[in-house]
């Protein structure tokens, strides 16, 4: 009998850049104040790169870490999944060159464009691969440099994002642990550029002056609409990998969701069923990193002790497609 594969994280790795923007410094750019902002989102402070640095150069100081974590040399690596709305350019990959940076010479390279859900996408990606026997290590990375794309003069947009990088060693095993259900879906009804996303910029509407002017080369976002939307997507995304696994809620020992907005990840465990001491939050000292959030918060995580080997971790984000995903973790 052919023994089943499995495929777990071995290593992980974040980097947030140095410079941090509290709530105190947004009140000397745009109308709001520190309690307005903690008192809607749980934000206190985000990071923000230097204008001189790409997402591909966050991507590979969070890379690197994993690398080594891991235990391994980037030459082992297969495959290089980057997770990103912000690329360093629409081509070359970002991945290419995060591939260059870490000197992964036998690695293949592609980005993977799912907005806030985009870890947990290229994560769902790298099970698939190592369990069909393609690959045995892959490297997963989400990474975003959202100060360039957000409008600074829009209080509901400009105080939720900011800058960061995570990354993962995922690697085949025989043991029964690691990945053991995911899930990732998406509802095109609801690509709405009012919704949330950038009108300009793409084939649809290239960036001219009169775009610019109009500050459609920024985030639109609807956070009404949005906040419900989470709420309901990733419970439903996170009991559909418990049902898969056959595990039950309070087996989870952390639950670590989507940092985009406390009060969404209050919500969210709330729905659940998991009490808050079981929920890992970082949004007051990073914001919304996008597709890096929930690997920026594994690794923390990790680091600090929160997540141990052995544990069952359930991870769930949603985002801008729609897109949402799951996947139920064993350290």
């Amino acid at each position: 009998m052919t023994q089943l594969r499995h495929a777990t994280i071995t290593g992980t790795g974040s980097y947030l850049p140095e410079r941090v923007i509290t709530n105190f410094d947004l009140e000397k750019l745009v109308n709001t104040s520190d309690e307005w902002i903690r008192q809607r989102t749980g934000i206190r402070e985000r990071r923000i790169a230097e204008d001189n640095v790409a997402t591909s150069d966050l991507c590979v100081r969070a890379a690197r870490w994993a690398i080594k974590n891991a235990h391994i040399n980037p030459l082992d690596i297969q495959m290089i999944l980057v997770a990103t709305v912000t690329p360093d350019t629409f081509f070359p990959s970002t991945a290419c060159y995060v591939q260059k940076g870490i000197g992964a010479k036998n690695a293949s390279a592609m980005d993977i464009s799912a907005a806030c859900a985009g870890f947990l996408y290229g994560l769902d990606l790298a099970d698939g691969l190592i369990r069909s026997g393609r690959y045995d290590t892959i490297l997963v990375v989400g990474g975003e440099i959202f100060n360039n794309i957000v409008d600074w003069n829009d209080r509901g947009t400009c105080v939720l994002f900011g800058d960061g990088a995570g990354a993962a060693i995922v690697q085949a095993t025989d043991e029964p642990k690691g990945i053991l259900a995911s899930y990732i879906g998406s509802d095109g009804d609801y690509a709405d550029i009012d919704l949330l996303g950038i009108p300009a910029g793409g084939s649809r509407m290239p960036v001219t002056q009169e775009a610019i002017d109009q500050k459609l080369d920024k985030i639109q976002m609807n956070g009404r609409e949005v906040f419900k939307l989470g709420v309901r997507l990733m419970p439903e995304a996170a009991q559909r990998v418990l049902r898969e696994a056959n595990v039950s809620i309070e087996d989870i020992d952390l639950l670590i969701p989507h940092q985009a907005n406390l009060r969404i990840i209050e919500a969210v465990g709330d729905r659940l069923g998991v009490p808050r001491e079981k929920v890992y939050i970082n949004v007051d000292k990073y914001g919304n990193t996008s597709a890096a959030t929930v690997i920026i918060a594994l690794d923390e995580a990790i680091r600090e002790g929160r997540a141990k080997p052995g544990d069952l971790l359930l991870l769930v984000t949603f985002g801008a497609g729609l897109t949402w995903g799951s996947t139920l973790l064993q350290l």
